[in-house]
């Protein structure tokens, strides 16, 4: 009997590639804030920024597609089968999460939104445990994700002060994206045993993203191109759509959900020293960031260790 041991569900792997995923996302909000400055794109301007994000994911669908088929010297398309799961994805990953989170974004302080959206990456685990029943909850998972918690909260609450209320289409539409994502996270692991995981991510960027942009041009969202790097800009984000979460994929379907979701709690911490450093926004820092990457750390080692 052949026991050799998958290289993708190798630790030390799994932590190179889920760190590199986290770095990417993390690189995504000083992306989005000079996006924002580069197409003339307001604050609160919700349907602009979702038009935005529309043809971002639109774009990393059609890269996934291009670079997974050029990897694997064939042309991904999807079964017959397997439209049916790519639509669930395109709900949950992309439609359904980022509408209600930009929408969210622009009526709730960004401390609490960084605190709700933080706790995705504990949804997921407790999905998988619970619900869906593809692993077991344990003490342990419950611990590595309350030290994951407790990081996301000293990063939010360095940035200045929870502030009080809960509105609906403020926080309320943060924590729905932030479920949204958990569950896309739990139906790429049952899914990716049905269908190449790279070829789920491309084609449900592709229909949710056009899904997107015309949700964004009905409800009157316009972006204008003010610098040509905008250009430049738009394909990296999209690269780091298409290849982070291809790559959260492949994990997904070789290792247990909490095992790589658990790395998630990494990224607004990610995004905040990215943000200092692309943004200039070095005063922002402070030793309670040291604090809570010990405490990611700490976290991500509990459920991860043997």
């Amino acid at each position: 009997m052949n026991t050799k041991k998958n290289p993708l569900q190798n630790k030390l792997i799994v932590c190179l590639l889920a760190v590199l995923c986290c770095l990417l996302w993390g690189s995504a909000f000083p992306s989005i804030k000079t996006g924002y400055k580069m197409f003339e794109i307001g604050a609160q301007d919700s349907v602009s920024q979702i038009l935005f994000a529309g043809i971002r994911f639109s774009l990393a669908g059609v890269l996934a597609i291009i670079f997974g088929s050029l990897l694997q010297k064939k042309v991904l398309f999807p079964k017959k089968t397997s439209w049916k799961m790519i639509g669930v994805l395109s709900v949950f990953q992309t439609i359904l999460q980022y509408i209600f989170f930009y929408i969210g974004l622009a009526h709730s302080s960004g401390v609490k939104s960084s605190i709700i959206n933080g706790m995705s990456t504990f949804f997921a685990i407790l999905l998988a445990c619970l619900v869906r029943k593809q692993e077991r909850l344990s003490l342990v998972k419950i611990i590595g994700c309350v030290l994951g918690t407790a990081g996301v909260i000293i990063v939010s609450l360095s940035g200045g002060s929870i502030g009080a209320g809960f509105a609906l289409t403020g926080e309320g539409f943060i924590l729905i994206a932030s479920v949204s994502y958990a569950i896309s996270s739990v139906m790429i692991k049952e899914f990716s045993a049905k269908e190449n995981p790279v070829t789920l991510s491309g084609y449900q960027f592709v229909i949710g993203g056009l899904a997107m942009v015309m949700i964004g041009l009905m409800a009157g969202g316009r972006i204008h191109l003010t610098n040509p790097m905008g250009i430049i800009l738009i394909i990296y984000m999209a690269l780091i759509s298409s290849v982070a979460y291809s790559l959260w994929g492949i994990l997904l379907k070789y290792n247990p959900v909490s095992s790589v979701t658990i790395y998630g709690f990494s990224n607004p911490i990610f995004g905040a020293l990215l943000s200092a450093f692309f943004l200039a926004e070095w005063d922002k820092l402070s030793i309670w960031y040291v604090l809570a990457l010990a405490l990611v750390s700490l976290g991500i080692y509990v459920v991860n260790r043997e």
